[in-house]
């Protein structure tokens, strides 16, 4: 029961329908396609659309997308895939011979072929039912006649002017006198606009064909890229099978590699070799969970990759056997100092929207540039960002990560979703780059472990191990000085997160009482609504 006199919440309820996303334009769109006749993927796919114009810094058609499915609310998850792939050209050698070693963030090597659009047309082909130019019309209208700046947009957009302001097209479209849009203040977007029409009335072809892909291959060739108009004509996502794993009666659904929801069900797998026992909020819990980050993470790091060009060891990683071996290396009283070699056999910007509709079906829908405002680089007559989703490739020769030719690199954003005795009974998805894996487990942890409200779950105080055999961790200042006295004394390096961390929404189906409840992110602008 949430505690009322606590300043935060209380979570969504209705009977019909539900959306929760990171923005209040996204989530009512959301809602106003359910009551024109739209269903949940039109919801989602709406909402998504509107978030590419309202939080340009968050996301765009420039970027990548996932998306989990739940028909009619049943045991059966569709899962889909819609990362872009590096142009055939682009090798390892081309980096090698620069001395690069590491993908330059403002670089047109950062961008791979965006794959959100097709995953919206595939996914509205086979799932919509509206007309795909209403599903974009909300979009469209705010691009066109503007829309207010929020505040936590407005931080965020704040945070990168310099980089915008290094793209003379980019600083047409997103600064004012060389800086960011005010709280309040009207932003528009007509060139977005533009090129959502011809999207709306034309498909997919509008943007991977014709004078937009030639556009794009011309902008991102200028800044040295290899791209070509049949990288483009050639992109396309596709349904994959989801990997699951089973935490304490649940089943938990996620995206298969390159995303990294394996490793979600990797801390999750680790955290059932413990009882619930430990007080949620304690410094105990909290070391358990940062440890089973850690340790999945270096497993991450070591194996994750694109499938398809080379195997990466999912049956080995959601194995019993791997979770018992990793969780009997965490010490309660010590924090690890070293992290495993393993051997096994052969903090970023991001939107997340998820809606319920009235026949229950379900979405769990996350589309990314990765950083905020991503490269930076705009395509200047389009007027949209492109994402530097390559950064996530590893330079080093041999690693399964390595970068190569229409490779998709390994990717941090997420769609979760919770199904039990037949039916799904959750939605629910976490933003925040790398934080995500771990979000989704600490998410579920405390929903499903501790029965914890959902708003609850979600307010808590955040904390992230950063990468590395360090045990550093990045905390959020509401975590209170008695836990970071007690992780300090572990052996913990607790030290102050730069920005919040992350962000959540979720839907829960409560078959038995036919009702929905809802929680969307404090950390940002947006609302869970219902009717």
């Amino acid at each position: 029961m949430r505690n009322f006199e606590i300043p935060t919440r209380s979570v969504a309820v209705s009977t019909n329908a539900m959306a929760a996303s990171s923005h209040p334009y996204a989530t009512l769109t959301a809602i106003n396609i359910l009551q024109a006749g739209g269903n949940a993927m039109d919801a989602a796919i709406a909402a998504c659309a509107v978030q590419c114009v309202v939080e340009p810094g968050s996301t765009g058609i420039g970027g990548d997308c996932f998306a989990l499915y739940a028909p009619k609310g049943g045991e059966e998850v569709i899962a889909f895939n819609g990362s872009g792939r590096t142009p055939k050209a682009l090798t390892i050698d081309w980096f090698e011979e620069r001395g690069l070693t590491e993908v330059p963030r403002q670089s047109a090597a950062a961008v791979t072929v965006p794959g959100a659009i097709d995953a919206w047309t595939r996914l509205h082909a086979d799932h919509g039912r509206l007309p795909f130019a209403d599903i974009l019309a909300p979009a469209l209208g705010y691009a066109k006649n503007g829309y207010a700046v929020t505040p936590r947009v407005h931080r965020d957009w704040s945070l990168e002017e310099n980089l915008i302001a290094a793209d003379p097209a980019a600083a047409e479209i997103f600064l004012r006198d060389g800086r960011a849009p005010q709280i309040g203040e009207i932003h528009k977007q007509p060139k977005l606009a533009a090129t959502l029409s011809r999207i709306a009335n034309e498909g997919r072809d509008a943007f991977y064909r014709g004078s937009i892909a030639a556009e794009m291959v011309e902008r991102l060739r200028s800044a040295g890229g290899l791209h070509t108009l049949e990288d483009f004509a050639e992109a396309s996502g596709a349904y994959v099978t989801p990997v699951t794993t089973s935490f304490r009666g649940c089943t938990v659904h996620e995206c298969p590699p390159n995303g990294q929801g394996v490793i979600a069900l990797l801390i999750l797998n680790i955290l059932s070799q413990f009882d619930n026992s430990l007080d949620p909020t304690s410094a105990d819990r909290l070391h358990l969970e940062i440890e089973a980050t850690r340790l999945a993470y270096a497993a991450r790091d070591a194996w994750l990759a694109d499938p398809e060009a080379g195997e990466v060891p999912v049956d080995e990683l959601l194995s019993e056997a791997f979770a018992a071996r990793l969780a009997k290396m965490i010490d309660l009283k010590r924090a690890l100092t070293e992290l495993p070699d393993f051997e096994l056999p052969l903090h970023r910007d991001t939107v997340y929207i998820t809606v319920v509709d009235s026949e229950r079906n379900a979405v769990s829908f996350i589309n990314s540039i990765f950083d905020s405002f991503g490269t930076g680089i705009v395509a200047p007559q389009s007027g949209f960002l492109f994402h530097n989703r390559g950064q996530s490739f590893s330079l080093k020769r041999g690693h399964p990560n390595m970068v190569g030719p229409r490779r998709r690199p390994l990717h941090t954003i997420i769609p979760g979703m919770v199904t039990k005795d037949n039916q799904t009974v959750m939605s629910f998805g976490v933003m925040g780059g790398y934080y995500q894996a771990m979000g989704h487990a600490h998410l579920i942890s405390k929903v499903v472990d501790y029965k914890m409200d959902l708003q609850e779950a979600i307010d808590l105080p955040r904390l992230i191990p950063v990468s590395g055999k360090v045990p550093r961790v990045e905390a959020e200042q509401t975590l209170s000085a008695d836990i970071v006295e007690a992780l300090t004394a572990r052996g913990f390096q607790i030290v102050p997160t730069p920005d919040p961390i992350g962000g959540a929404q979720v839907i829960r189906i409560d078959w038995r009482n036919g009702t929905l409840m809802g929680a969307s992110e404090s950390r940002k602008d947006g609302i869970a609504l219902g009717y």
